[in-house]
């Protein structure tokens, strides 16, 4: 990792985020990020739980003079999406993210940076080791697995927090201060389905790769149109289904809340027919390449020969399968009526795995509205059952609810116009923050959401803009003291 980037300022963040990205913390695979914080709070002195889920909490008093604030919570996740290039050799289990300085912006070598949510992690670090910065009674809560299934947030149990405002460092625009947010569940469809052999005399293998495209945050981001991989790779098989083209194998995608960047083939085509099939797949590949061209100057399609394969689907299951990807919805569902230009409702056809004998597809649906959450993840389970799929309902976690008379909120907007002249955007957003499963247990609390500018996020792209950091720490600084008083 080039030690460019503790020489950043505000020093002290930019070194605990140094610190805290050369610790493996994957979803679901917290032990040792969670025994890092827990090290992390021991060592200043500080009370320092664990939980039952396995979130951190550390708690430091208030400063000198700073007594009579309203107690708060500086809330970030631990974990992060790890993602790399295909091209990318790197073992997220063993080695620390590999950050460099990119003109403005910090990224990370081929691997995703980990900025969403540990710059969040490292300022909260940073004020907790500090002793020069106003605060009142702090809290600092680190929760786990907010990225694959908000484990940490929902299993919080009622009582553990005393402070009375939430600060969640978690959003990716430094222009904008958010006070509401969507919720998710995840749609899993699998189905088993029938083989047969064919007759390798009669049959030429093909690959079909898809590469190169943005990918990035399955909520943030899914209004841009971007490219799914899955989609477009069973758009080019979709009505091929006969005895000339057969179906080996198909996967795609990675982790439900990332739009998939690389989807994979494996199909036999007659012999008879090659050079007619051929035509008619690189017809569809230039029709694809021509819609996406402003958006994915990157998207690679391409078609390979390898060994023909052994056995293929029925033609009746294979039709089925392709049938029901093409079916699933993909993207924006609804538009908010409410709030202009927010997503209300979407989702995001995140990984496909069809081979040996089983096909999986997992899909994360995402709104602000319950209702409207249900309706697409019913709109889901329809098609895929047509398919004879079985379909499962799992991770079903709330939105939060906008509250436009916060007091919280209040200190932030005139904190954010008198330090730049300017207002902020206050906005919610199409992703998941943890606000709103918080709320359940402290329906009290007030809630607020803000963070540096990130863009990126969830891909090998994302990356941090440096002087957007030095403006999140300072405006942080200033919410710290001008916290309100106790009642």
């Amino acid at each position: 990792m080039s030690t460019s980037v503790r020489n950043l300022h505000p020093s002290s963040l930019w070194n605990h985020f140094a610190d805290l990205n050369a610790v493996p913390r994957a979803s679901k695979n917290e032990e040792r990020v969670i025994q890092f914080a827990l090290d992390f709070g021991n060592s200043l002195g500080l009370e320092t739980i664990k939980d039952h889920v396995g979130n951190v909490i550390i708690r430091k008093p208030a400063t000198p003079g700073m007594e009579d604030r309203k107690p708060i919570v500086m809330q970030s996740h631990l974990d992060m999406v790890h993602q790399k290039n295909g091209d990318t050799i790197f073992d997220f289990d063993t080695q620390g993210i590999d950050m460099y300085i990119d003109g403005d912006w910090v990224k990370a070598r081929g691997t995703t940076l980990g900025a969403d949510n540990g710059i969040g992690v490292a300022t909260i670090m940073a004020i907790l080791a500090s002793k020069d910065i106003a605060h009142p009674a702090l809290e600092a809560l680190f929760t786990i697995d907010e990225e694959t299934g908000m484990t940490g947030a929902m299993g919080l149990q009622g009582g553990m927090l005393k402070g009375e405002i939430l600060l969640n460092l978690d959003t990716e625009e430094d222009d904008e201060i958010d006070i509401g947010c969507a919720g998710g569940i995840d749609v899993t469809a699998i189905r088993n389905y029938e083989t047969e052999t064919l007759n390798a005399n009669e049959y030429i293998g093909y690959q079909i790769d898809v590469k190169g495209l943005k990918g990035g945050h399955s909520g943030v981001e899914i209004h841009l149109g971007r490219g799914n991989a899955n989609k477009i790779i069973n758009r080019l098989l979709y009505g091929q289904e006969s005895n000339d083209v057969r179906l080996v194998s198909f996967e795609g995608g990675s982790l439900r809340n990332a739009i998939p960047r690389e989807s994979t083939a494996l199909i036999a085509v007659t012999k008879v027919k090659n050079d007619e099939l051929l035509a008619s797949i690189n017809q569809r590949i230039n029709d694809i390449n021509k819609e996406f061209t402003s958006i994915e100057p990157n998207l690679l399609i391409e078609i390979k020969g390898v060994d023909t394969p052994v056995s293929v689907h029925t033609i009746t299951d294979q039709k089925r399968i392709l049938n029901a990807i093409y079916g699933a919805h993909n993207g924006v569902f609804r538009m908010s009526p409410d709030i202009a230009d927010l997503v209300e409702a979407s989702n995001n056809v995140a990984k496909i795995d069809v081979k040996n004998g089983q096909a999986k597809i997992l899909c994360l649906t995402r709104s602000s509205v319950e209702s409207s959450k249900l309706d697409v993840a019913q709109s889901l389970k329809s098609v895929f059952e047509l398919a004879g799929f079985d379909v499962t309902f799992s991770g079903d976690y709330p939105g939060w609810t906008p509250n436009v008379n916060s007091p919280i909120l209040k200190v932030l907007t005139e904190l954010y116009e008198k330090m730049h002249g300017a207002k902020a955007s206050v906005v919610a957003c199409h992703a998941g923050l943890e606000c709103g499963i918080l709320g359940r247990n402290y329906p009290d609390m007030d809630m607020i959401s803000y963070g540096p500018t990130i863009k990126g996020a969830h891909s090998p792209d994302e990356r941090v803009n440096i002087a957007s950091v030095e403006k999140f720490w300072d405006f942080t600084l200033e919410i710290l003291k001008n916290v309100p008083l106790k009642v």
